[in-house]
């Protein structure tokens, strides 16, 4: 094998090793949804029911990051990937997209449900 061949094969085949996919969300113990490291995630109101689209974008997704898939992450059943603005994939629920919360800290934090009365734990 090319010597400049073997060192690029070997990172490559690191990289896509490291590369974890994003599951689709969990219920919790509690009946609310979670990724896959148990943080509790969201639903927005202004986000338009089954439309596809997210309307929490800028400074609104860096305080609620979208729940971001991954490119070969499928949906199932109540789950659905839907498209954002900057060409990212984002888990959306029975058409509502899901989201993180930056207050949040630990597994199970539920601090974001009722923020500005639109803001809410999703829940199957």
């Amino acid at each position: 094998m090319n010597s400049r061949i073997a060192p690029t094969l070997l990172l490559t085949g690191l990289m896509l090793a490291a590369t974890t996919a994003t599951a689709a969300p969990m219920v919790s113990e509690q009946g609310i949804l979670t990724d896959e490291h148990g943080m509790t995630l969201y639903v927005f109101d202004n986000d338009p029911t089954g439309a596809g689209k997210s309307v929490c974008n800028g400074p609104c997704a860096a305080n609620w990051p979208p729940l971001v898939a991954n490119n070969d992450d499928i949906a199932n059943g109540d789950y659905s990937l839907i498209s954002r603005d900057d060409g990212s994939r984002q888990w959306a629920y029975q058409g509502k997209p899901l989201y993180q919360w930056v207050k949040d800290t630990k597994p199970g934090d539920q601090t974001g449900d009722g923020v500005k009365g639109v803001w809410h734990t999703a829940r199957p």
